[in-house]
């Protein structure tokens, strides 16, 4: 079987944690690829007994509550030990085994140093801030890039992680005590708190793209699940307000080492509605009673952070651009159940910016931030879906709102999550098999 990945098609959280589990139990290895602790999953489970155990995940690859599957922490990631070992002791407290994570020797690793200069920074900025969640997510690919950081497989080898350590803070003491007037970072104790999780980890940590290119090459199935989404990636997003790292499916073959050639499907996530968090453009957002619908409903509050979601009407020009950008072969269509209950229910299908109508994501990023959104109004439904489990059972003008929408963005819906339990999806054609 070829490699899968599976990205965000918006601003993030649009269901990729419910897609992954979906996908769980047929995939043999599952991959985060970018990003760190700044983003979140959450997966509700249905146990036997009727009740639903909700897991939210930050850092762990979705996979890891799937008992017959490999969750694998891939290069591109950037890793909070405390974090990691934090949410893998939150599991195994709840019965999940996390015995079989793997983590890439050439991961990067978030120091106390960038976590509080990510902070300081932030609040240096004042109205000019970004949004960032403040966990030393950007510092971190920062030093990544201009050669500075500290990678896994550093911790193993204390005179090189001294030296490296010691060589990053002879710079950002500077930083930290001349331009923002805070207290300088002593090395030995960074080093000694990286140390203290060495030996945990030192079972966890292979050489990851050898270990996925040899399950491709026995024909297991490989699923590569992005952090964050299209338009947080920091080449293809809304820049500058997007994240540190490639969230588009050309991160997946960066951030695991498997090559382009080996991936055969990109399956997007794209919620039913729009929701951002932080700073920047939003062309449909609302900041009115049904803005406040859809966060009440869809329950908009950040995995990772709990903050409140900002919400609009389902913005096709985006869900083209992610067809575009990422080669999306499938969609997965989430919380269609949180429409229920409106009468109409506005599509945007381009923009307005200074008298031009815009089909496609403008190129420059003023014209995006100042485009209006040229909306098609479709007819609401008042019926409960959240029990449906095939698109024939779905209200008429359900259907035909995902067959609208499956036509404005150009590529097949193959999925339709209508409530929040790991069964409540509907499934239109199958992402894993022949022809799908």
């Amino acid at each position: 079987m070829p490699a899968v990945v599976l990205v965000g098609a918006q601003w993030g959280d649009e269901g990729k944690g419910k897609a992954t589990d979906l996908l769980g139990s047929r995939v043999h290895y599952v991959v985060k690829f970018n990003g760190g602790n700044n983003a979140g999953h959450t997966v509700v489970i249905e146990q036997p007994d009727g009740s639903r155990e909700k897991y939210a995940l930050h850092l762990l690859p979705s996979g890891i509550l799937t008992p017959t599957c490999t969750p694998v922490i891939g290069n591109g990631v950037v890793v909070d030990l405390e974090v990691l070992f934090r949410e893998i002791d939150g599991l195994n407290a709840r019965g999940v085994d996390t015995s079989k994570l793997v983590v890439s020797a050439n991961a990067h690793i978030i120091t106390p140093y960038n976590r509080t200069l990510d902070k300081v920074t932030e609040r240096f900025l004042g109205a000019r801030k970004i949004g960032t969640t403040g966990r030393g997510i950007g510092p971190t690919y920062a030093d990544k890039m201009s050669r500075t950081g500290i990678r896994v497989q550093d911790l193993f080898d204390r005179h090189i992680l001294e030296q490296k350590v010691e060589a990053a803070l002879r710079f950002k003491n500077q930083v930290l005590a001349k331009i923002y007037n805070r207290r300088a970072i002593g090395a030995a104790e960074v080093v000694e708190e990286l140390l203290g999780y060495a030996e945990r980890l030192r079972p966890m940590v292979r050489d990851t793209s050898l270990v996925l290119q040899e399950a491709l090459d026995r024909g297991e199935t490989v699923l590569l699940e992005a952090g964050q989404a299209t338009l947080l990636d920091v080449d293809f997003g809304t820049y500058p307000f997007v994240t540190s790292s490639n969230a588009t499916a050309g991160g997946a073959c960066t951030g695991s080492g498997i090559p382009p050639t080996r991936v055969q499907r990109v399956i997007a996530i794209l919620k039913a509605y729009t929701t951002r968090v932080g700073e920047g453009p939003f062309p449909t957002e609302l900041f009115d009673d049904n803005g406040e619908f859809l966060r009440k409903v869809g329950t908009e509050y950040g995995t990772t952070t709990g903050r409140p979601r900002r919400c609009g009407w389902m913005d096709t020009v985006i869900g083209r651009y992610a067809t575009r950008i990422n080669g999306v072969t499938d969609f997965v269509i989430t919380k269609l159940d949180v429409l229920t209950g409106l009468d109409t229910v506005p599509v945007c299908v381009a923009y307005e910016v200074d008298g031009v109508r815009f089909d496609e994501m403008p190129v420059n990023q003023s014209d995006f931030h100042h485009a209006k959104p040229i909306y098609e109004d479709l007819p609401g439904w008042w019926e409960d879906i959240s029990g449906c489990r095939t698109f024939a059972e779905l209200p008429a003008n359900a259907q035909a709102y995902v067959l609208r929408v499956e036509e404005l963005i150009g590529a097949r819906v193959s999925a339709i999550g209508v409530g929040p339990s790991r069964e409540a999806i509907i499934v239109r054609h199958d992402l894993l098999g022949e022809g799908a």
